[in-house]
């Protein structure tokens, strides 16, 4: 009986630690890490990503490298990301884009937001401008929108996204603007072809404006919502300049997932060192400079988060009949 109890007892043990193996990973990470961004290199979202990145090489002493692969409104990046292995070793920096608006204004989407994906935190909330060249834009909102009114259908927008593409849909429509939608492939071909003439304005997120404007050759109009902007202190809410309320609060944001069944231990391991590196003083002005505003949540509450705005953007998609496909 002692020799069957101890046999018992011993097969229990390695059942349990097999599982506890399974959910707990020794040692994470052993080999370098992969952040896909979808989108080319130099905007908001690489930005963001190099600099998280950079301080989980410095904290776990493996290489944490930054892969661009943009394409199909993120899409192609967060679909080869969904089909890797689910171990943590290939994440991915996913946007209001990928796990919102994609699924909302696609019908034919290679990855499911919700079923694909883990989520690990948010990363930030961005703050997006409308920008004109300062050469030969307007001043103000109110100057803006009397000339495309004066000359309707002869002015364009850009943008490099849905999200602020539907921005600008937003305060062209309650505007009552008349002008053309130019697509651009992210942020850095938006702010170019508002440089070289391509368009006369653009709503775009402030950091690869902010540069420019600090140079000069950029003038932010507005902001698109309400919170402080230590970058640009003295540009006023879209919602004011222009007294439309529908314009309120609209941010881009960006958040990190990893494949569905990345195990527990390791979302969780991810997560605990941004909370910690968002609370080093240094990084949070690093990226306060960019115009970028660190932002950092738990799993559960990204989750929630991405699923309130799924319910939000819905009827604005279907008002705008904006279709990606």
């Amino acid at each position: 009986m002692i020799r069957r109890a101890i046999a018992l007892a011993i097969s229990a043990a390695l059942i349990m630690g097999t599982a506890a193996a399974q959910e707990q990973p020794a040692v994470f990470p052993t080999r370098p890490v992969k952040i896909v961004v979808p989108f080319p290199a130099g905007g908001p979202t690489d930005i963001l990503t190099r600099v998280i990145a950079q301080r989980l090489s410095e904290i776990w002493g493996q290489p944490v490298v930054v892969e661009n692969q943009p394409g199909a409104n993120t899409a192609i990046g967060a679909a080869r990301v969904a089909k890797t292995p689910a171990d943590g070793y290939t994440l991915l920096a996913a946007m209001d884009v990928t796990l919102v608006l994609n699924p909302l204004a696609s019908s034919n989407l290679s990855y499911d937001p919700l079923k694909d994906f883990a989520p690990i935190t948010l990363a930030s909330k961005n703050t997006s401008l409308l920008s004109v060249r300062t050469e030969d834009g307007p001043k103000t909102v109110k100057e803006l929108i009397a000339r495309a009114k004066a000359n309707p259908g002869k002015l364009n927008y850009g943008a490099g996204i849905i999200t602020t593409r539907l921005a600008g849909y937003l305060f062209n429509r309650e505007a009552g603007l008349d002008v053309q939608y130019i697509p651009f492939n992210g942020s850095a071909p938006t702010v170019q072809g508002l440089l070289t003439g391509a368009v006369d304005y653009i709503i775009d997120g402030a950091a690869t404006s902010l540069p420019l404007i600090h140079s000069g050759k950029l003038r932010a109009l507005a902001k698109l919502n309400s919170r402080p902007l230590p970058a640009l202190p003295e540009v006023r809410p879209l919602a004011v300049e222009a007294a439309i309320p529908a314009l309120e609060d609209i941010s881009t944001w960006i958040g990190l997932v990893a494949p569905a069944g990345t195990p527990r231990a390791v979302i969780d391991k991810i997560q605990h060192e941004v909370a910690r590196m968002y609370a080093d003083p240094i990084i949070a002005e690093r990226l306060e400079r960019a115009g970028i505003t660190a932002f950092s949540s738990t799993p559960a509450e990204f989750d929630a988060f991405v699923r309130k705005e799924l319910d939000r953007w819905g009827e604005v998609v279907k008002e705008s009949r904006i279709r990606l496909n």
